[in-house]
């Protein structure tokens, strides 16, 4: 999963990125990279509904802030403030029946809204994630 998520970020020229896999009403970190420790900790395990993974997961739609360094949606928990993120978007991984299983995650270090046609693409993206 490393792999698959390396070569996303490259083309999406983002900063840091995880995969999730949806295991019951938790999702299980498979992969990241450029996450501090401290947050890799908080992020090993997510409850759907918490934190932009969370709410991608029961909103099965995209989730995204332009600046989760002073995000006031309440969609950023405080601790992804530790990343040093700014752009964030999160997308459901999808099977082929469209039920959600997992998310995939990118952001960058400088604030940034991710335009319909990049979400599309990384939504396809996420659309070719299997999980064994």
């Amino acid at each position: 999963m490393r792999d698959v998520l390396e070569s996303i970020l490259h083309r999406f020229a983002a900063d840091t990125g995880t995969i999730h896999r949806l295991d019951g009403g938790i999702l299980v970190l498979e992969a990241e990279i450029g996450l501090p420790p401290p947050v890799v900790a908080i992020v090993t395990r997510v409850p759907v509904g918490k934190g932009m993974a969370g709410l991608a997961a029961e909103r099965n739609e995209p989730v995204s802030s332009c600046n989760i360094q002073v995000d006031t949606t309440g969609d950023v928990r405080p601790g992804a403030r530790q990343t040093g993120v700014h752009g964030a978007i999160v997308v459901p991984i999808r099977d082929a029946a469209g039920a959600v299983r997992g998310t995939l995650g990118i952001g960058v270090h400088r604030e940034y809204e991710y335009g319909e046609d990049e979400v599309a693409r990384l939504m396809e993206e996420a659309a070719r994630i299997r999980f064994a």
